[in-house]
């Protein structure tokens, strides 16, 4: 029987855009703001450099607005400082206004712009007032701030414009708006950065309400991919905010001091580098201000090394390296302990008679008025670091084998000969430097090429680049070294991760193919398994509350089926493990009871003989109509994988499957239920229906079954639809995957099995359990968890394609054991549920009584 072939690849396209005349119609609110923005700005000659003296009070909200000025609340978001704040203005209020207001309504939306931008001011009003006594320094440095402009209103709207969208887009939308708020809000920390962060906020709570619905709170559900791009997200704010506040001219922001652990880029007065390059004792500081001083592009590159190789690894945690996780984890280790350091200076007074207390980064603790304002920021990196810990298991994604040993030669070598060149074009451009070094001073200069600028501070420099040539040697040396290696590390997260497999996997996917398994034997393959081997026999379990639950029966030789069996209960009593077979047939039941074992049916699986599909007659009405209405909307079934869509397709994929997840207020399932990760791997398929404009309306997976090296059938496991796209679009992949797959010459299409669901039984035309007692309870249970996850209703949508029902088994040794039992596949399916997922379980289940 020949292979299934994969398919031609879909083509990358784009969605039809909305035309430029519809958009200006539907934003009536924003394009009248515009003209009044640009009306009162000329009409009060404030174009080009702000209001008059006479009018800036009554139109810019300062932290003295309330009592006196109350109306410059409003007035403040129609005027700006200059001809470059109107023009950025506009551009602002145009991005968030064109596309977003006519989601929620002109009326709306300008109740939301409007009302949010003076909530946001009074918030931060309010907030300046109650933290005046905690945040002294930072409130004293805020009060002499004003606020103009149309940006707090953009994001208002924006924010509560995000109401009208689908849950997966309101939640990227406004993580990304708020993450880029709080950024500067907690870094540069302006007057102005506060407000707009109050205007989003408030914006955000406005939006549902306008539409008639409460705000809904509470930390969302999530899956594996999307919790991995927040983690990516903290990741970066945690990166970029340094910068800023390093970059920053008046950065005052509460976690500003972070910049000398990240940056230490710090301005220089030439009047103090003046006096200390004057006397004999203040050499030491002239060395470092002239590091400073000095500090071009390649200098501040350098200076922000941290951030720049945290950016790199929160996109490998964006695609789940799991080299990416421990290297984040390893720079926010070592930021930990130099902030430790720091802290212990500001809590351990200095010897009588020793000089000012620095610590890491030239920072001048005695500076800071409350030991406080600088240890609680310096936890940063600690609570970062906790976090990566917690989340570790997010990020099992590892390079093929050798990768990083490739990688490590190629950085090593580029360090020999950069540290060559240096060496050696120093010698030649001796005279360009003050002191003109020798040799020696050249080469111990070498580790200070490639050190961050906040590691050399405490050092004082041999000898200092004077001529052009000189400087652009002296700095680009490290760059260069960095940029080769970002650029080599990037590409290691970029390579496709196929081929990743641990030895035990590899064993256990080559006694699959050899030998076959059952129509679910592929889910053995999935991480998160181990693995018991013997002679061609394996079996894959998983630990979990001192029960070994294994996942369907032993996979090789026939024959070996029962030695596998019995030698894997006997290996998990010896360890202190209760065994148990989760998902397996009937034939293994009979096996494990003439052994004494119980039984409990536990789903019933649902299987197409191909040889029989023909959906023909009057009951199989629905699935000719949803063949039909497709080929009249155009949209048609196209075979891929994964790995082989274009980046298009997979990025449309990724959120039809984020969006199915966002609109659940339980987490993602796992086990036996397949997400994003199982999709990635070249021998499973993808179904997908694809309309002219390259416009996914549904995914459907596909993984082989395998008999004596051949796929001869095929099971189906993640299934997805656009919630705006084609009702009927499961229907439609169902049916062509069947009929597509009986021209390959497969044997049989298994829908899977749905868990706590199951057909009377006689509709099986099979027996019944024993187990009268736990077979009520069960199904009492699946009938409790119905409104969250559908099981049930999931059997019987399969029912319309009049399957064969297969019932399919959990096998035990001592009915004591099933609580364990019933803890253990619960903590499989679901392993990173959470208090408040787990009162909404509880909710459901009470509900049925």
């Amino acid at each position: 029987m020949r292979q299934p072939d994969q398919g031609r690849r879909v083509p990358a396209g784009h969605r039809t855009p909305v035309g430029w005349p519809r958009v200006l119609r539907g934003s009536p609110a924003t394009l009248i703001f515009v003209v009044l923005f640009w009306a009162a700005g000329a009409l009060s000659a404030s174009i080009r450099t702000g209001p008059p003296p006479f009018l800036l009070p009554h139109v810019a909200a300062t932290s003295h607005s309330v009592p006196d000025h109350w109306g410059a609340l409003l007035l403040s978001a129609f005027w700006e400082r200059d001809l470059a704040g109107y023009v950025v203005g506009t551009l602002v209020v145009l991005l968030a206004g064109l596309p977003l207001e006519r989601r929620l309504g002109s009326l709306k939306f300008t109740l939301a712009a409007l009302g949010g931008h003076v909530l946001g001011i009074v918030a931060t009003l309010g907030f300046l007032a109650a933290a005046r006594g905690l945040m002294g320094s930072w409130i004293r440095d805020l009060s002499g701030h004003f606020f103009m402009g149309p940006s707090a209103l953009a994001c208002a709207g924006a924010m509560a414009a995000t109401a009208s969208l689908s849950t997966l887009w309101r939640r990227r939308i406004r993580v990304v708006l708020l993450a880029v708020l709080l950024l500067f809000a907690m870094y540069a920390g302006g007057f102005e950065d506060l407000v707009r962060l109050g205007a989003a906020v408030a914006g955000g709570l406005l939006g549902p309400v306008l539409l008639g619905r409460r705000p809904r709170f509470g930390r969302p559900a999530v899956s594996r991919h999307e919790a991995r791009i927040l983690v990516a997200l903290l990741l970066t704010v945690a990166a970029v905010g340094p910068v800023v506040a390093g970059l920053a001219p008046h950065a005052v922001g509460p976690l500003s001091v972070l910049r000398f652990l990240f940056t230490n880029i710090q301005p220089v007065d030439p009047a103090a580098l003046q006096a200390s390059c004057s006397r004999p004792a203040g050499l030491r500081d002239c060395a470092a201000a002239q590091l400073q001083l000095r500090a071009g592009a390649g200098g501040i590159f350098m200076a922000i090394l941290p951030s720049f190789l945290l950016l790199l690894f929160a996109d490998g945690l964006r695609r789940g390296r799991r080299f990416a996780w421990a290297g984040a984890f390893l720079i926010q280790a070592t930021l930990s302990l130099l902030a430790a350091v720091t802290i212990a200076g500001v809590l351990l007074p200095p010897p009588p008679g020793s000089p000012t207390r620095e610590g890491v980064g030239g920072i001048e603790l005695s500076g800071y008025s409350h030991p406080l304002s600088l240890v609680l920021p310096m936890l940063l990196p600690v609570l970062l670091m906790v976090l990566l810990l917690a989340g570790r298991n997010l990020f099992p994604v590892q390079a093929p084998r050798g990768t990083y040993l490739r990688l490590a030669r190629r950085v090593v070598i580029a360090l020999v000969l950069l540290s060559l060149i240096y060496v050696g074009l120093g010698l030649l451009l001796a005279s360009g430097f003050t002191p003109a070094p020798g040799l020696p001073q050249l080469v111990a200069d070498v580790p200070d090429r490639f050190l961050p600028l906040g590691f050399l501070v405490d050092r004082s420099p041999a000898f200092f680049p004077e001529s052009t040539a000189a400087v652009v040697l002296y700095e680009s040396i490290g760059v260069a070294f960095w940029a080769w290696t970002g650029a080599l590390l990037l590409r290691t997260f970029l390579r496709p991760a196929h081929g990743r497999h641990s030895a035990d996997e590899e064993r256990a996917r080559r006694i699959l193919k050899s030998h076959g398994g059952g129509s679910l034997s592929w889910m053995t393959t999935w991480s998160g398994n181990s693995y018991w081997f013997t002679g061609s026999s394996f079996i894959a379990y998983r630990v979990l509350g001192g029960v070994a639950v294994a996942l369907g029966p032993p996979v090789g030789p026939p024959a070996d089926r029962e030695a596998a069996f019995t030698e894997f209960a006997r290996n998990s009593q010896l360890n202190g493990w209760t065994p148990c077979f989760y998902f397996v047939s009937d034939e293994l039941r009979g096996l494990a009871g003439s052994l004494g074992w119980g039984s409990v049916q536990v789903a019933q699986e649902t299987v197409l003989r191909l040889d029989e599909v023909s959906f023909r007659g009057k009951k199989f009405q629905d699935i000719r109509t949803a063949l039909n209405r497709a080929a009249k909307a155009g949209i048609r079934a196209e075979w891929t994988s994964f790995a082989q869509a274009p980046l298009a397709v997979q990025a449309q994929i990724e959120a039809i499957s984020e969006e199915w997840v966002a609109d659940k207020k339980v987490p993602e399932m796992g086990f036996t239920l397949g997400s994003l990760d199982e999709l990635d791997d070249p021998e499973v398929r993808c179904l997908l229906a694809i309309d002219a404009d390259h416009t996914v309306h549904a995914v459907a997976s596909w993984l082989p079954v395998y008999r004596n090296g051949y796929v001869v059938g095929w099971t189906l496991d993640f299934m997805r639809r656009r919630g705006d796209g084609f009702r009927a679009s499961i229907d439609f992949l169902i049916a062509s995957a069947a009929l597509s797959l009986q021209d390959e010459g497969c044997e049989f299409m298994s829908l899977s099995g749905a868990p706590l669901a199951r057909v009377p039984a006689s509709s099986v035309g099979g027996g019944t359990d024993a187990n009268g007692a736990l077979d009520r309870m069960l199904d009492w249970l699946g009938a409790a968890l119905e409104p969250v996850y559908g099981f049930r209703s999931l059997l019987a949508f399969k029912a319309k394609f009049k399957p064969d029902y297969e019932p399919m088994y959990l096998l035990y040794p001592d009915a004591a054991a099933l609580p364990a039992i019933a803890n253990a596949i619960t903590r499989a399916y679901l392993p990173s549920i959470n208090l408040g997922q787990g009162l909404t379980l509880v909710r459901g289940l009470l509900a049925r009584r």
